[in-house]
């Protein structure tokens, strides 16, 4: 079934680029029996240009479209035509449309120049209140996806891992893992840099960070040279919201919701001649609720063991963000930056544990285990960066200089007890146990990097960069027993400590241009990498340095008709992250443990893309294919020992092979409904056979997701959403399907300049984790879900702030003038 699945992917694969350059040599073999118009498009005020701008052809006398395109990111088009009486329309998100005169071509004229077009931008001030062209929740171009979150109804009163679960080709799943087109090997940065966020923790981190301080999400599925090379499925940039309009604005927000879900937010900006000031603060109270079930059956020689688990627990966290800085301009072309971050989490885990142990089968019940874990945590989180910007004369020719300083520590303190009962219920108190855990993390980072670019010729460029890295990471860790006595004693291996230094130095250079229709863009990104782990207890040192070369490209073809294909390719690396190395177990669960592994060696892959893109008058189409090659893929295999306890530890597998093809779109049925739809087709060949021979698979999945939006009278809308992700095969069992349902309305309120929102994620409460594990002595059918159901109202007011309409879009087209 997975093989005739794969052979019709690769057959509609073979016929979409088959048909694709068929249209290229069509349209370049009648190009020299026709006529052209060309142009530029510009802002009328700053001269910036208008990159992905739509451009359209009518005939003056029947008023049909005759042509199309989009402009380059330098702004410019050029259309081919047959010799005729034309005028051209210009439209870009949050301008005013610009109809040209009339003018001809013939074969003695076969050039027009329409010389530059500078847009307007379409605004009118009332009440205070800018009211302008409603910004795109989804602005596509080739190599990177723009998603402006605050369009979309499902955001509000959530976290940043909220967000990332309603956007485009990207899945989180119930534990906040992070996964890029099915890969959870992704690059997550925050304003286009590392945080601690995310350093320690990786994408669960983002619950923490809360949905109403961030602007945008942008999708780099091929990042050039220009982007570091870690994350092998592309990068994800989350983007903090700063103004820079004159005078004071602002917005606040109040969230209640359940399960308890308490919060608040302000944003303000104030801008007065060459300073800028911003700061957004976010305060959040949450109760999550969990459960789960577990089953395992274990081989022995002449018995099975099995163990029926149930898990039942709430997690409390009261979260302080506040981010605040200054822009000063030195001169018109000469910016500087300076902005601070400061999180401070506390929380509280308490998770109880029911064990029931069988042998043979589920009628012979052998004894029962209690076990409850009662965690408390703290994370103060400091980032500092200075930024520079010089800007040259001409467009595009900037100098861009930036230090960061990450400043990271959380404190664990856990507290376990465990009862066994008989079978009978009486409690056998000669194995009760209490146990306690203590955690210490510090992370510590130093970022500098330099950035140039400057244009060559007319469509040309040159880019060059330097950038140095280094990172200290401590983990103080040590579980301890209480013995008769009273004293608490540390178990054997559960005591020590892990320091974890990383520095890495990169280099890179690019350099694009264009010929016609073509647009191409190659870069080279050399990276030095000095990494040591240390256990100093037992003083396990292990070193290792290795520099690797990145090479990237990217060809665009501009095609009639506002279309537009790419074809790119990047070689990309996933280093072991800190969680992948450490050695110490989590203890929480004494039957299931998770372990890093110190010895794991990074992964490398290449990637190739083909993607086009069509734009067209109420909406715009994505669709993509791409192959990725992995060597020493970084994978969890679960071992399960003779008592019965399993062990989840990360792994070098030897290699992945993985063929997808995505589809994404947006397009408004009516000026009152707007769909927007993603679609990904994944298959993967996984190789883990230096583990176990038989640790080998072929898996075909695919996952969609589809919004409805619907706009009435009086700025009340309504937002649908359901996603589905098709089972996965793994190289040791399966994951089941994923489905779930989320309901949105909002209304404007206080004369347009608040909003109010309810929304309801996971309507029907079916997010649930459901995977069977096998192994060659067990078999375990797992599943969890560690967030409910959750019902969110919110209230957001403007203070002089712009205000979008509800009005239908071309979801292909930007305002980001």
């Amino acid at each position: 079934m997975i093989k005739n699945s794969s052979r019709g992917i690769l057959r509609g694969t073979l016929i979409y680029v088959f048909t694709t350059f068929f249209f290229l040599g069509q349209t370049s073999g009648q190009a020299s029996q026709k006529t052209l118009v060309r142009g530029k498009v510009m802002d009328s005020l700053s001269s910036s240009s208008l990159g992905l701008a739509s451009v359209r052809i009518f005939n003056s006398q029947d008023k049909k479209l005759a042509n199309g395109n989009l402009t380059t990111e330098a702004g410019d088009f050029s259309i081919e035509l047959p010799p005729g009486t034309y005028y051209a329309e210009i439209e870009y998100m949050g301008y005013k449309s610009h109809r040209s005169s009339s003018f001809n071509l013939t074969r003695e004229k076969s050039v027009y120049d329409l010389g530059n077009i500078r847009l307007v931008i379409s605004a009118n001030t009332l009440d205070e209140v800018v009211v302008q062209a409603e910004k795109s929740s989804m602005e596509l171009t080739l190599d990177k996806k723009i998603f402006n979150v605050g369009k979309d109804l499902a955001n509000a009163g959530g976290s940043a891992s909220d967000i990332l679960t309603n956007i485009p080709s990207v899945t989180v799943d119930p534990e906040g893992n992070v996964r890029l087109r099915g890969s959870d090997n992704v690059r997550i940065l925050i304003d286009g840099k590392p945080s601690g966020l995310v350093s320690i923790k990786g994408g669960s981190g983002l619950q923490q960070l809360q949905a109403n301080m961030i602007e945008r999400v942008e999708i780099i599925t091929n990042p050039s040279a220009r982007y570091e090379a870690e994350g092998m499925a592309g990068i994800i940039n989350i983007i903090l919201k700063k103004d820079k309009k004159e005078g004071f604005n602002g917005s606040v927000e109040l969230v209640t919701g359940y399960p308890t879900n308490l919060g608040a937010a302000a944003n303000f900006n104030y801008r007065h001649k060459k300073i800028n000031f911003f700061i957004n603060y976010g305060i959040a109270y949450r109760r999550q609720p969990g459960k789960g079930t577990l089953y395992q059956e274990l081989y022995d020689v002449d018995t099975t063991f099995i163990l029926k688990q149930n898990n039942k627990g709430r997690q409390i966290g009261f979260n302080n963000n506040i981010r605040g800085g200054m822009d000063y301009y030195l001169t018109d072309k000469d910016v500087f930056t300076a902005s601070y971050l400061y999180r401070r989490s506390k929380g509280k885990r308490i998770t109880d544990i029911h064990y029931e142990d069988y042998l043979f089968n589920t009628s012979m019940l052998a004894g029962i285990t209690k076990r409850r874990q009662d965690e408390d945590e703290t994370e103060p989180n400091s980032e500092y960066s200075l930024n520079y910007k010089k800007s040259f004369t001409r467009k595009g020719h900037e100098l861009i200089a930036e230090i960061k300083y990450i400043d990271y520590w959380e404190n664990s303190d856990q507290l376990f007890t465990q009862y066994f009962f008989q079978p009978n219920g009486m409690e056998d108190a000669s194995k009760a146990v209490l146990q306690r855990s203590l955690n210490d993390e510090f992370e510590k980072q130093w970022l500098f990097q330099v950035d140039y670019m400057k244009p060559i010729g007319e469509e040309g460029k040159f880019e060059t960069g330097l950038r140095s890295s280094f990172r200290n990471m401590v983990n103080d860790y040590v579980v301890s027993r209480k013995d008769n006595l009273g004293i608490y004693v540390p178990l054997p291996g559960l005591d020590n400590i892990f320091v974890y230094d990383e520095n890495i130095h990169a280099a890179y250079g690019i350099l694009g241009n264009k010929s016609k229709k073509i647009s191409y863009q190659a870069g080279l990104r050399a990276e030095w990498t000095d990494v040591k782990t240390t256990l100093k207890e037992t003083n396990q040192v292990n070193p290792r340095n290795y520099v690797n070369l990145f090479p990237s490209a990217h060809f665009t073809f501009s095609l009639p008709k506002e279309n537009a294909l790419q074809l790119s390719y990047s070689r990309r690396v996933r280093r072991p992250f800190y969680n992948d190395l450490s050695p110490f177990v989590t203890y929480s669960d004494s039957r299931n443990f998770f372990s890093g592994n110190p010895d794991l060696e990074p992964e490398f892959s290449n990637s190739i893309e083909l993607g086009h893109l069509k734009s067209f008058e109420k909406g715009s189409l994505t669709a993509s294919i791409y192959y990725r090659s992995t060597k020493g893929k970084i994978d969890r295999i679960r071992t399960v020992n003779a008592e019965g306890n399993s062990v989840t530890r990360t792994e070098n597998l030897l290699t992945e092979k993985a063929f997808g093809t995505e589809f994404t779109s947006g397009y408004s049925v009516f000026a009152w409904w707007k769909l927007d739809f993603n679609l990904n087709f994944f298959y993967a060949d996984v190789d883990g056979s230096n583990i176990v021979a038989n640790y080998k698979t072929t898996t075909y999945t695919w996952f969609a997701r589809q919004t409805s939006r619907f706009m009435f009278p009086k700025n009340f809308d309504v937002q649908l959403r359901g996603n589905y992700e098709a089972p996965q095969k793994t190289v040791q069992g399966r994951r089941k399907a994923l489905y779930y349902a989320d309901f949105s309305m909002s209304k404007d309120v206080f004369k347009g300049k608040g909003t109010m929102n309810f929304n309801v994620l996971d309507v029907f409460n079916t997010r649930k984790m459901r995977t069977i594990t096998n192994g060659s002595n067990f078999y375990t059918d797992a599943n969890f879900q560690n967030r409910r159901r959750q019902i969110n109202l919110t209230l957001s007011y403007r203070i002089r702030q712009a205000k979008q309409a509800a009005k239908a879009l071309k979801p292909g087209m930007s305002e980001e003038g």
